[in-house]
């Protein structure tokens, strides 16, 4: 298969993926703050595990450029939420029933999937086989990610099938931005250890400024801390099994 053709299908795979976050719904009509907490150390978990696989097969190429990049990462997404105005949202507000507060929430997942697409794009340019693990370990990302929007969803009167649309959609940017990466990494070589210092940058400040504290305050610490942990290991296993 084209290696472009194999980064637009996993990755669709991966924003598909989202969808399946709706499914808790089909029983309840809501779910426990708490679940919603254990979704969130699930999601966070596996992005730290994935975005370690990935650092580990490239650093050989991150010196200076890559911790450059790392910055820069950073930075995209502490001045994207600025500007869209995010940066203090409390996704815990699940009865809030503003149309500011959904249309903020959108942003904020499509933010987030913008950085694992540059990730995607990154590990396929390392090697087709990492970007494939990558691509998958984000699509199981997805789905208590998206379980976390559709609550909120949910709350505020939107249909079960538009609140699942609504998640796929959200990750258009991940496939656009997987797409892209992988492009200009193949016409520019050169930019490689910068495009992975950003992706990793970018996922690291994610889950720590914003699934991880969101997770603390839905359920104990220490539930929080044993999901997020297993999550992880368990991606940074099942790559060195495959490798």
């Amino acid at each position: 298969m084209n290696p472009t053709i194999t980064v637009l299908v996993y990755s669709s795979i991966a924003a598909a993926s989202a969808a399946l976050g709706a499914i808790p719904f089909r029983w309840r009509d809501r779910i426990p703050i708490s679940w919603i907490g254990w979704a969130n150390a699930l999601a966070a978990g596996l992005m730290l595990g994935t975005a370690y696989v990935i650092v580990v097969a490239g650093l050989n190429r991150m010196v200076l450029a890559g911790a450059t990049g790392a910055f820069l990462g950073i930075g995209f997404i502490y001045w994207t939420h600025m500007i869209a105005r995010t940066e203090d949202l409390d996704l815990n507000k699940l009865d809030e029933t503003g149309p500011e507060y959904g249309y903020q929430i959108l942003l904020v997942q499509s933010l987030h999937s913008a950085s694992e697409g540059v990730a995607i794009g990154v590990a396929m340019s390392l090697n087709i086989g990492l970007g494939i693990f990558a691509a998958i370990a984000f699509a199981i990302h997805n789905v208590p990610e998206a379980t976390v929007l559709c609550a909120v969803l949910r709350a505020r009167g939107i249909r079960l099938r538009d609140a699942a649309g609504l998640a796929v959609m959200t990750n258009v940017s991940l496939i656009l931005l997987a797409i892209v990466t992988f492009a200009l990494i193949a016409a520019v070589p050169s930019l490689l250890p910068w495009a992975l210092g950003f992706a990793m940058g970018a996922l690291v400040y994610l889950v720590m400024v914003e699934p991880l504290p969101e997770s603390y305050q839905q359920a104990g610490h220490t539930s929080i801390a044993l999901v997020t942990s297993v999550a992880m290991g368990i991606v940074v296993l099942l790559n060195g099994f495959l490798r």
